[in-house]
Order: structure tokens, then C-alpha cells, then sequence
């Protein structure tokens, strides 16, 4: 008889975490989170339902938002199984196949936001250096190609990363670090050589970040362009334009940024923070987005407001 060693059983299942220490609180904690996902998935309908039944808001900049509010609901939908299963049945086990799909999607849809952002960014320097090509720059096929080019790259930088995992060898450990699955959490779990899975997920990670890079770039160009108009009141006209997008893209980057500085450099780390904030990753931008443009932009507002009088009546 040759001893059972566990360290060579592959396991098929990991195992999800809610809030550590609030187990028995879970089912109430699901009730804002329920709200939250409620919320999100009815605002960016409305945004994506104005914008295309109006046709005043057929414009580039809509456009935009209407690939912003897809991105947000595919990120939404991308978490929802397993963080109501967790924190309303209490049920944390996830298949193997079923956690590589899962962070397929985050992975892939947080990408996707990313470059709507950046995309952006370009739609509101356009518009402020060149406002009178600004049509004829961006027409409608050419903004739906931009899109589509930009989901073909973000769909071919993830799409390995569930092959990749795919092939390590998981052996005791299964216990994962957050209410769903991400690539670099899953990878820590590897009990074979993860190399290939840590570069990977790097060049990944940096492809996001460069994003952002890019946008700080485009907001450079935006205020020397800015400062260079006489009017002080048309200053403030076009520096208006901006406010919602430069919301978005703090509530989207600021997340994922305190996420990396506190595992980074944070030396006694909360571990209820370090899962708040990872939760809000996913949960906040969804949910604010809709409601920042719906406030900060006026033409969106007012098309909202009155689809509703005329529900109402």
C-alpha cells in the first residue's frame, strides 16, 4: 500500500468569500446588493432606451455612452451569480470551469469599460479642438467600427486567460480571496509553475493601465486647448462637457487603484476593506454612471424625465 498523498489531488471546485466574520449577516447584506445590482441594470437600460429611441441624442458623444452603459450591464451581469448565491444562499462553492468562465467576462468587460473611457476622453478632445469637423470626424460608421475594433482587442487580450489557468494543477488550496473569480486570485492558488499565468496577467493589467495613461494625455491636450479660447464663459462651456466623463473615470480607476496601492504597499491590510473595495470595483461604476450622466448632462435628463411624465400620465 503506498500513503495517500493529498498534495497530488486535483481539486474541480473552489470556494467563493462573502464578508469574513458576517456569515450570519450575509442574507441582510444581500439586500443593498440586490438594490445595487436592481439599480444599476435599470439605469443603464434607461440610458441605452433614451439614446435610442430619441433621435435628438443620436450624436457621437450618446454613442459613447451607449457602449458605456453595455459595458457596465456586462460587468453587472458578469458577478451577479455568484455574489447573490454567496450572500443570499450561503452557497460559495464554484466549479472550475464555471470561475475561468466568470473571470473571463470580468476580466474581459472591465477591459472593455476601460477603452469606452479612453475612447471618450478622444470623442470630448475632438469635440473641443475641432468643434465644427467634429461631425464629420466622427460619423456613425466610424464610431461603431471604432467600438468594434476596440471589443475584437479586448476580447483577444483575455481570451487566454482561462486556458491558461485551465492547465495549472490546483492541489489543497481552494479558497479565493473575493465574492468572484479573478484571474491573479485564482493563479496564487497553483501548486504547479504559474510564470506563464503571472506575465500574462501583468501584460494584461498594464494594457488596462495604459489606458488611463492615455486619458491624463487627452485631458493635457483638452486644457492647453481650453486655455487657448478668449471667452471665459465659453471656458467653463466646454470644460463643462467633460465633468461627467471625468466622473466616470474616477469612479472607475479609483477602485482599482487604492486595490493595488494597499496590496502593494499597505503593511497590516484590512482584510473587510481590501474586500469592500474589490466588491465596489464591480458594484459602483455600473450604479453611478447612469446616475452622473443623468445629472450632469442635461439633454439625457430632461428625455429621461419626460419618458416618465408620459409613463406616469
Amino acid at each position: 500500500m503506498f500513503p495517500f498523498n493529498t498534495s497530488e489531488v486535483e481539486i474541480s471546485t473552489f470556494l467563493l468569500i462573502g464578508i469574513p466574520g458576517l456569515e450570519h449577516v450575509h442574507i441582510w447584506i444581500s439586500i443593498p446588493i440586490c438594490l445595487i445590482y436592481l439599480l444599476a441594470a435599470l439605469g443603464n437600460c434607461t440610458i441605452l432606451f433614451v439614446i435610442r429611441t430619441e433621435s435628438s441624442l443620436q450624436e457621437p458623444r450618446y454613442y459613447f455612452l451607449s457602449m458605456l452603459a453595455r459595458s457596465d450591464l456586462g460587468l453587472s451581469f458578469s458577478s451577479l451569480p455568484t455574489m447573490l448565491r454567496i450572500f443570499l444562499f450561503n452557497a460559495m462553492e464554484i466549479s472550475a470551469d464555471a470561475c475561468f468562465a466568470q473571470e473571463f467576462f470580468i476580466h474581459g468587460f472591465t477591459d472593455m469599460e476601460s477603452s469606452v473611457l479612453l475612447i471618450m476622453s478622444f470623442d470630448r478632445f475632438i469635440a473641443i479642438h475641432r468643434p465644427l469637423r467634429y461631425r464629420s470626424i466622427l460619423t456613425s460608421s466610424r464610431i461603431w467600427q471604432i467600438g468594434l475594433a476596440f471589443a475584437i482587442k479586448n476580447i483577444l487580450l483575455v481570451l487566454l486567460l482561462p486556458f491558461t489557468l485551465k492547465r495549472l494543477n490546483y492541489c489543497n488550496k481552494r479558497l479565493l480571496s473575493h465574492s468572484y473569480c479573478l484571474h491573479q486570485d485564482i493563479m496564487k492558488l497553483a501548486c504547479s509553475d504559474n510564470r506563464v499565468n503571472f506575465y500574462y496577467g501583468l501584460f494584461v493589467a498594464l494594457c488596462m493601465m495604459s489606458d488611463s495613461v492615455f486619458i491624463a494625455v487627452s485631458y493635457v491636450f483638452i486644457l492647453k486647448t481650453v486655455l487657448g479660447i478668449a471667452s471665459h464663459g465659453q471656458r467653463l462651456k466646454a470644460l463643462n462637457t467633460c465633468v461627467s466623463h471625468i466622473c466616470a473615470v474616477l469612479i472607475f480607476y479609483v477602485p482599482i487603484i487604492t486595490l493595488a496601492t494597499m496590496h502593494r504597499f499597505a503593511k497590516h491590510k484590512s482584510p473587510w476593506a481590501m474586500i469592500l473595495i474589490a466588491d465596489a470595483f464591480l458594484l459602483v461604476p455600473p450604479l453611478m454612471n447612469p446616475i452622473v450622466y443623468c445629472v450632469k448632462t442635461q439633454e439625457i435628463r430632461v428625455k429621461v424625465l419626460e419618458k416618465l411624465s408620459l409613463k406616469s400620465k
